[in-house]
Order: C-alpha cells, then sequence, then structure tokens
C-alpha cells in the first residue's frame, strides 16, 4: 500500500468475514435468495446496506444469528441498533478509487 496505513471501514470487514464464510459453506447469495423465497438480489443487497429479511436468511444459511454476523447493525444481545440510517459499504472499486486519491 504504498507505505501508508489505511484502516479498514467495519463494514468492510464484517462483509468480507460473511462472504468468506459463505464461500467456505459452497453458498451462494443468489442460492439464499431462492431458498428463503427472497427477491432476486435481496441477500447481495443485504452485503452493503440493512435488511432484516435478507440478515435473517443469511445467518440462517450459515447456521448463526444475525447480531454475530453484523456486529455494527446490531448490539451483543441481538437487538437492532436504532436508527438504521447506514450508508452503504463502498464497492471495491470505490474503495480503491479513494486509496489511490
Amino acid at each position: 500500500m504504498h507505505g501508508t496505513t489505511s484502516r479498514v471501514d467495519p463494514k468492510v470487514k464484517e462483509q468480507s468475514a460473511i462472504k468468506a464464510k459463505l464461500l467456505m459453506a459452497g453458498i451462494t447469495l443468489a442460492d439464499i435468495d431462492r431458498t428463503y423465497g427472497l427477491s432476486d438480489g435481496t441477500a447481495r443487497n443485504t452485503m452493503r446496506e440493512p435488511n432484516i429479511r435478507g440478515e435473517r436468511a443469511i445467518a440462517a444459511a450459515l447456521g448463526t444469528k444475525p447480531h454475530l454476523l453484523w456486529p455494527t447493525r446490531y448490539r451483543p444481545s441481538g437487538q437492532r441498533r436504532s436508527p438504521q440510517d447506514w450508508k452503504r459499504v463502498p464497492t471495491l472499486k470505490q474503495r480503491r478509487n479513494e486509496q489511490a486519491a
């Protein structure tokens, strides 16, 4: 990283950890949409912005609870943080552009 230290957004770390778990389990986001009766793209969008149905489906597919996957969206008790005024997680391209600037 050209000698600079960069701080990774906790939401990006969360997203990466969830994607890794899905990959290791052999589960795609599209599989989750189909299995849990979600509209196409719901699980994918849930990775970047809060969606309670998508969060529950992803957690169920991984055999866990949503608050264990998304500590930025939930309190340790499992209660959703409020208000849900989240900024979308930047895409990889957006993060690379920020680093280049």
